[in-house]
């Protein structure tokens, strides 16, 4: 895939979070914290696919 290419795609932050967290071997969408009596997800509520690009 061409650098160019790449560069011209936008993701938002939790993408980013999320293939970082895929990178560790964690599942970004099943990762959870219970915070002020709700389950709080560090990719947000509702979930982030990790980019596939950039994972070797």
């Amino acid at each position: 895939m061409p650098v160019l290419d790449f560069l011209s795609s936008i993701f938002h932050v939790k993408h980013l979070h999320a293939t970082a967290l895929a990178c560790l071997g964690l599942d970004p969408n099943h990762l959870a914290y219970f915070y002020a009596g709700l389950d709080q997800k560090l990719v947000g509520v509702e979930g982030a696919d990790p980019i596939r690009q950039i994972m070797i």
